[in-house]
């Protein structure tokens, strides 16, 4: 409609490309457009010295090497490259025993569900209501076979911050691996990801980048690369692990919105903070709970469920104000509760009414929240 002004409150699932990144882009695509594999000319070679420059600083920016990074389309074939490509190391020693939770993105579940059907074992860990999982949790199942261990940065649903850190600190002493899907947490909580994590999968589009662009952190251990072997064959562009021209406008771009996010980091995170706030005190008017430890939060994912609302009404209804939804995009469509709320063992009248409120402030500087406010305290039994 002309004149509607619709306020963005999805950046979970995705957040607009930064203007700057989409020139980066473009410059990519229409002047300096050569394959980084052509070595015969001045336009491979400048596309292939850029996306080593990329590959420098991205690394730099989990502390990796260049050599310890390889492009991806996003997490989601990170996760299946850094799943399934370790499966044959686990299949010929005999270790065939995965730890996860019952909270992760079915990017990473559903790999984990067809590594079952090839006999391995998997332990799907139960958060409790904080959605936090305990590194006790963890530590307790680890086992002889026990291959590697598969948490999530932060939680797509909730804004729960897991204890990624922490765990690779255990973890690194002993033979079992560390997969952490950094999804929603890459460039937000920064200095997690700089612990020695195995195997870190990111996804572009979470920070401004465009959609397809992703990259999978491969850490050695000491001198040894990880086992993997590739899921995918026709070239091997990426260490032999990850075939295909090399999306170079992409990679740029998402190089370009790493160094703009880590560079407004701060001010980004303080203008979070003050929005939720914001939120929050409009919100009183209301009676909801959160869902999942705010003490252990990202500033900008809220997961609230008001009392006596349906939530997909609620969406309906708020269409015309704000744009947001119950849970992750990939599972959007389906009208079941909510896994990861499911798992946190919360009410199912609270797990089937979750609604999720995710923002960049540069997205949601038009919020009007007593506005959004007066609307949802309408829709409550009892409402004035």
């Amino acid at each position: 409609m002309v004149g509607l002004v619709v306020t963005y409150l999805d950046v979970a699932a995705t957040t607009r490309v930064d203007p700057r990144v989409a020139d980066v882009v473009m410059h990519w695509m229409t002047e300096d457009f050569g394959n980084a594999g052509s070595r015969t000319h001045e336009y491979g070679t400048r596309a292939k010295r850029a996306v080593q420059e990329a590959r420098e600083y991205l690394s730099g920016t989990v502390h990796a090497e260049p050599d310890e990074l390889i492009f991806t389309s996003g997490a989601t074939e990170s996760n299946n490259i850094a799943l399934l490509g370790l499966a044959p190391h686990g299949e010929q020693t005999g270790r065939r025993h995965i730890i996860t939770s019952a909270i992760e993105h079915k990017a990473v579940i559903e790999p984990l569900e067809h590594l079952q059907s090839r006999g391995f074992e998997v332990d799907f860990i139960k958060p409790g209501s904080s959605g936090r999982v305990p590194v006790e949790a963890v530590m307790e199942r680890l086992r002889p076979d026990t291959l590697l261990v598969s948490l999530m940065h932060v939680n797509n649903e909730t804004g729960v911050v897991q204890p990624v850190a922490e765990l690779a600190q255990l973890l690194s002493a002993t033979p079992t691996y560390l997969h952490v899907d950094a999804a929603q947490g890459y460039g937000k909580v920064p200095q997690d990801l700089t612990a020695p994590i195995d195997m870190i999968s990111v996804s572009g589009h979470k920070i401004g980048a465009p959609k397809g662009v992703g990259m999978l952190v491969i850490r050695r251990r000491g001198w040894d690369r990880l086992p993997l072997q590739p899921i995918m064959f026709g070239g091997g562009q990426e260490r032999k692990l990850r075939p295909g021209t090399l999306p170079v406008p992409l990679i740029m771009g998402l190089a370009e919105a790493a160094k703009i996010f880590a560079k407004g980091h701060a001010q980004w995170h303080k203008n979070a903070v003050d929005l939720r706030t914001r939120l929050l005190e409009a919100l009183a008017k209301t009676r909801f709970r959160i869902n999942g430890d705010q003490d252990h939060a990202v500033p900008h994912i809220l997961n609230l469920s008001f009392d006596g609302v349906d939530a997909e009404a609620l969406i309906v209804m708020l269409k015309q104000h704000v744009a947001v939804a119950t849970g992750s995009a990939c599972t959007s469509a389906s009208y079941t509760p909510s896994h990861v709320l499911t798992a946190m063992g919360l009410p199912e009248e609270v797990a089937e009414n979750g609604l999720r409120l995710s923002w960049f402030p540069s997205q949601a500087a038009d919020l009007d929240v007593e506005e959004l406010a007066t609307r949802i305290a309408w829709m409550q039994p009892d409402s004035a």
